[in-house]
């Protein structure tokens, strides 16, 4: 580890990339304090059980100050995902042009920013009615226009963010578009912190109370070492993987049986991310502005109001004859689980696969190439994902049912979404940095014979 830390310190075109991207991050901090003009925030401008959380949690709390960057990037990543569906021999001309390599990708990404438009728009308008009409901000200019306005603000941002996103790619460390998120969910992380501080233990010292300070320290360390497991917990899952042994025909003999050590096809517990997550929450999150955009404030009648409690998963939902049950939380977790299985096979077919080993004269060892190959690979992808899927849900449903049961306040639950993503991208910009360090690496090498 010391190694490798001296290694990045040395690499001067490491460094470069490093401080490029800690620089956006200084731009996107800069903007996430900058409100949107024409609108006021009331003291409740935010709640913590709010259907929007999510999006708060991932834009680093710029929803909650309702800043330029509101909508961060989400709209681009729904946008993304329609479009990956869509090319999965669903629109004939978005399959053609997914196979046509970088020409195709280029288009295709295009066709991605057009719709992260169109969808960014109906999202900012949805927000903005949505936090209107529970009384947490006021808009100045209530007219077409005025909506216009901070319409345009928020698709503004929303793009730009996209764009620093692009810089961070070309020029820095990591995914753009991940390196966003993860900015915003860790700069959430010490205000966090810090409130469990004040909650456990600053508020017991002030009665000089030995046991109560005592009680008060224990709280505070079991806190951070509950952050600290679920840390480990996600960095077990997002490493795990299930390694299918390959073989080549076209190897000899005598080199078969060495290749057969280093060639396997990794099917990773968890391929498909954070993704289910973000597009299972989408989903929960659609009902709430939906009925923002039709009915105003004091005007939403019983059935919609009971349909927004059905789907917010941080809620208990009160049936007829005041019993209560976790309705938001079961379709949340559903959607979870339909999410995994759904996205997995996208990004593991084992159609196209099978197809490709057995075009390159591979073959998984003591199976036939074909449709053997083909069910065995889908038949394992769905046991790993149903693991990956328990593990996700775990994570995801812990701080909810935590917060719901009284044990942690809301505002000090863990947030096991932000920690998936944050840290993915982790093992993702040290798994970059393994490779750009072994490519300088080899370059001197190549230079000194």
């Amino acid at each position: 580890m010391q190694a490798k830390i001296r290694e990045i310190f040395q690499n001067k075109d490491v460094l470069n990339r490093i401080f490029f991207t800690f620089a956006i991050f200084l731009v996107y901090r800069i903007g996430s304090a900058i409100t949107v003009p024409g609108v006021t925030l009331s003291s409740n401008a935010f709640q913590s059980d709010d259907a929007l959380s999510l999006l708060n949690l991932m834009g680093g709390g710029s929803l909650q100050s309702f800043s330029i960057f509101a909508l961060g990037v989400s709209p681009y990543i729904t946008a993304e995902i329609i479009v990956q569906l869509l090319s999965m021999d669903v629109l004939p001309v978005l399959t053609e042009l997914s196979k046509q390599g970088e020409t195709g990708r280029k288009k295709i990404n295009m066709v991605s920013r057009v719709l992260t438009l169109l969808l960014g728009g109906v999202q900012a308008y949805g927000i903005t009615v949505t936090m209107q009409n529970s009384e947490g901000m006021t808009v100045a200019d209530t007219s077409a226009w005025g909506y216009t306005k901070i319409v345009v603000y928020l698709v503004a941002g929303s793009m730009l963010l996209i764009w620093l996103g692009d810089q961070i790619t070309d020029k820095g460390i990591g995914n753009g578009i991940s390196m966003i998120i993860f900015a915003g969910i860790v700069s959430a992380f010490p205000q966090q912190i810090g409130e469990a501080i004040s909650y456990y233990f600053t508020s017991k010292i002030n009665t000089s109370d030995a046991t109560l300070i005592l009680e008060g320290t224990a709280q505070v360390v079991l806190y951070l070492l509950s952050f600290l497991a679920i840390v480990v917990f996600v960095t077990f899952i997002e490493r795990s993987e299930r390694r299918l042994p390959v073989s080549h025909s076209n190897t000899s003999q005598s080199l078969e049986i060495e290749s057969n050590k280093n060639s396997f096809l990794p099917i990773k517990i968890n391929s498909s991310g954070v993704i289910p997550i973000i597009f299972a929450s989408s989903v929960m999150i659609a009902p709430s502005i939906i009925v923002s955009l039709f009915f105003g404030s004091g005007t939403t009648p019983g059935w919609a109001t009971q349909m927004e409690d059905v789907f917010n998963y941080q809620k208990m939902t009160t049936m007829p004859g005041d019993w209560e049950f976790p309705w938001g939380i079961l379709i949340y977790l559903s959607l979870i689980v339909i999410f995994c299985y759904f996205y997995s096979n996208i990004q593991i077919n084992p159609e196209r696969i099978a197809e490709n080993f057995q075009n390159s004269g591979t073959y998984i060892t003591g199976l036939r190439p074909g449709s053997e190959t083909e069910r065995y690979i889908g038949k394992t992808l769905n046991r790993v994902t149903f693991m990956g899927a328990m593990a996700l849900m775990l994570v995801s449903a812990l701080p909810i049912a935590l917060s719901l049961s009284g044990v942690v306040p809301e505002s000090l639950a863990l947030g096991g979404s932000g920690l998936i993503i944050v840290v993915g991208v982790a093992l993702e910009i040290w798994t970059q940095l393994d490779g750009i360090l072994a490519s300088k690496s080899y370059q001197v090498e190549r230079q000194l014979d």
